[in-house]
């Protein structure tokens, strides 16, 4: 009997549905976060974007806090901050500040895709290119205003010296494997909609892991789609937002989160078209029995220490409802590893 716990963890982008706004996505991501700080999740992170109709989560670290602020104990973070978009001095401030206000609850994940399209990344920051091939320089330069090593030098974050807010690297490609292990992070894959390289990017990292001051060995965190209710049936028809979505985005046509639509033949072989079938090959669509099996074989797959959720669903109370199902799935599949059952 395996006996190693898989935490569980959910990923907000902020969604904002047709006919809805960013407020009420604002207002609907907090109670999704203390209903989550019930049901066991040991993390919400916020990812950033920009420029897109469907994802709100723009102004990240404004979002962690406002997340944080209003639960209790739930991890809070980015999943993650695009650091080439960024100065590592301005992040390293912002995070020591919602660390200082929220002490041991504050991660920072960093990656460095631009999150959004190459004509907004340009207007974000103009020689974000430069940074990107800095990103581990960069990255260290945050780990050294963390440190209290860093009280003797010019340029410093005073209050942010000393304090605990754990780095984590994000990817979707070997290329961040890399800088993971080199570094001695925990690393968190994209799989949820880049997963041609999910299982070559983690068996470098867990092959060339060096251990650092935050971590004594590999930490593996695996993101997956997962749209649960009651029936298949009711979660197919679900899940056609989510297809809606990453049709739209495909096509350079991003759009709101649609209203879910009856699963027709063209729906179906939507589903089944190759590109779209190779981003959701861990997108687990079905009732609890279903999303269970699939999520066993992930986690049997890729030997990950934490399953971290996404979540595209039109109606707030559905989407609740599907994280409160995933919960349950955990739970259910934690005490069958440790044997309770």
């Amino acid at each position: 009997m395996n006996t190693k716990l898989i935490y569980y963890s959910l990923l907000e982008l902020a969604s904002v549905s047709a006919g809805s706004s960013a407020r009420e996505s604002f207002i609907h991501a907090l109670e999704l976060a203390q209903k989550a700080e019930k049901d066991g999740y040991k993390r919400m992170w916020l990812a950033e974007h920009h420029n897109m109709l469907s994802i709100a989560s723009s102004a990240t670290a404004v979002l962690i806090g406002h997340i944080a602020a209003g639960t209790e104990h739930i991890r809070v973070g980015s999943g993650g901050i695009m650091l080439p978009n960024h100065s590592p001095l301005i992040i390293a401030e912002q995070f020591a500040t919602l660390a200082t206000l929220y002490p041991d609850r504050i991660d920072l994940g960093l990656g460095r895709a631009p999150g959004t399209d190459q004509v907004t990344a340009q207007a974000i920051r103009s020689d974000r290119m430069h940074s990107v091939f800095q990103f581990p320089e960069e990255v260290a330069q945050i780990q050294t205003y963390f440190s209290t090593d860093n009280a003797t030098a010019k340029v410093r974050v005073p209050f942010a010296e000393g304090l605990k807010v754990p780095l984590y690297i994000l990817g979707s490609s070997t290329d961040s494997a890399h800088v993971a292990a080199a570094k001695g992070l925990p690393y968190a894959f994209a799989s949820h909609f880049a997963p041609a390289q999910l299982h070559e990017a983690f068996t470098i990292y867990s092959q060339k892991f060096e251990p650092s001051n935050q971590s004594g060995g590999p930490y593996k965190i695996g993101c997956i789609n997962v749209i649960a209710a009651e029936t298949n049936e009711k979660a197919a028809q679900l899940a056609t937002s989510l297809l809606q979505l990453m049709v739209s985005v495909i096509s350079g046509k991003p759009d709101y989160v649609q209203p879910p639509v009856k699963v027709s033949e063209y729906i179906k072989s939507l589903f089944a078209h190759p590109a779209l079938d190779a981003m959701m090959r861990y997108t687990f669509i079905g009732d609890k029995t279903t999303v269970k099996q699939k999520t066993k074989e992930f986690l049997k797959a890729t030997g990950v220490d934490e399953v971290m959720a996404v979540s595209h669903i039109y109606d707030h109370h559905d989407r609740l409802n599907s994280y409160h199902l995933f919960a349950e799935i955990m739970q259910e599949i934690n005490r069958e590893r440790a044997g309770k059952d």
